[in-house]
């Protein structure tokens, strides 16, 4: 069963980073790596709260904290994406742009994250 529900969550996450691709586009351009940056920040801070929170209180059910965390949050964050968006930077001479997106998305999603675990424990 945990595995269907992870796939589920899975799938809900991909339509969700999908639809953050598209609304980045309309409103940035589609020639943006913001949308990327975007959900890879809301799920570093989701999942630090979910994980923290799933951590202290056990009562949570595999099931669901499977499908929350590596289903969902699995499926709407996207290394991959922030991979391709940085060669194609790089390929198009862009290096600066590249350098920033890469570096902001690994200290802004680390920060994220730890913003999250504080969350997390103070509702836990």
């Amino acid at each position: 069963m945990v595995w269907l529900l992870v796939a589920v969550g899975g799938a809900a996450g991909s339509v969700l980073r999908y639809g953050a691709g598209r609304l980045a586009a309309q409103f940035l351009g589609a020639d943006t790596v913001v949308g990327t940056f975007a959900v890879n920040v809301i799920g570093s801070f989701a999942l630090g709260v979910l994980a923290t929170i799933f951590i202290t209180r056990s009562e949570w059910p595999l099931e669901l904290r499977a499908m929350l965390t590596v289903g969902l949050l699995g499926g709407f964050t996207t290394f991959s994406t922030l991979a391709y968006d940085s060669v194609r930077l790089v390929s198009s001479g862009e290096l600066g742009r590249a350098g920033i997106s890469i570096a902001a998305n690994l200290a802004v999603g680390l920060a994220a994250a730890y913003a999250g675990v504080l969350v997390g424990r103070s509702l836990s």
